[in-house]
């Protein structure tokens, strides 16, 4: 009996040794096509859709095609301007844009729905080009399946050097050391 003990008790400790010994999973990181949220206080919400919910299709190129009503709370004080970019990044050639917004006016707390497609809007800011090669927002479309679409939002410190109609890539250069906080909201659309 004692000899089964100390098997036993050498089997129990050799187990906890080896459990202790091996690596500990990392924590998962949010791919790179994903914004993390800098600020908690610092969020986006849309009355059309929750977070990870599916999109109504009023808002993709199946219904209306008009762009969703967004909302944002806990802005930085240090905001002077806001900048929105949509994207799929589950479309079959990669990154697809739906939607840039920038030089937001920064006391605005959110967008109507079904902004018109015009570079200059009236409240202030611009839109850019979408991957449809249009002004404006071009909603979800995915081609088959379940595609997400990463609704990002950035408080920038200071208004972007840019003409109307620019590019997504010419936005996120130009944010580049102007963002204060960021935050997205995501939604999904399937046909």
């Amino acid at each position: 009996m004692r000899k089964c003990l100390r098997i036993l008790s050498f089997a129990v400790l050799t187990l906890f040794i080896n459990c202790a010994s091996r690596p500990q999973p990392v924590a998962q990181l949010p791919p790179a096509n994903q914004s993390t949220q800098k600020n908690p206080e610092f969020k986006l919400t849309s009355a059309a859709f929750k977070e990870g919910q599916p999109i109504p299709s009023i808002y993709t190129c199946d219904g209306v095609n008009v762009s969703p009503p967004l909302e944002w709370s806990g802005l930085p004080k240090s905001a002077r301007a806001i900048a929105i970019i949509a994207d799929d990044p589950d479309a079959p050639g990669g990154m697809w844009v739906h939607w840039v917004l920038y030089n937001l006016p920064a006391a605005n707390i959110g967008l109507v729905e079904n902004l018109p497609a015009t570079e200059k809007l009236v409240a202030g800011g611009f839109q850019g080009k979408n991957d449809f090669e249009k002004i404006g927002y071009g909603g979800p479309c995915p081609p088959s399946g379940t595609h997400r679409y990463f609704f990002k939002i950035y408080a920038l410190d200071a208004e972007l050097s840019l003409n109307a109609g620019a590019t997504k890539a010419e936005v996120e250069k130009a944010m580049e050391g102007h963002i204060v906080s960021q935050a997205q909201l995501m939604g999904t659309y399937k046909r």
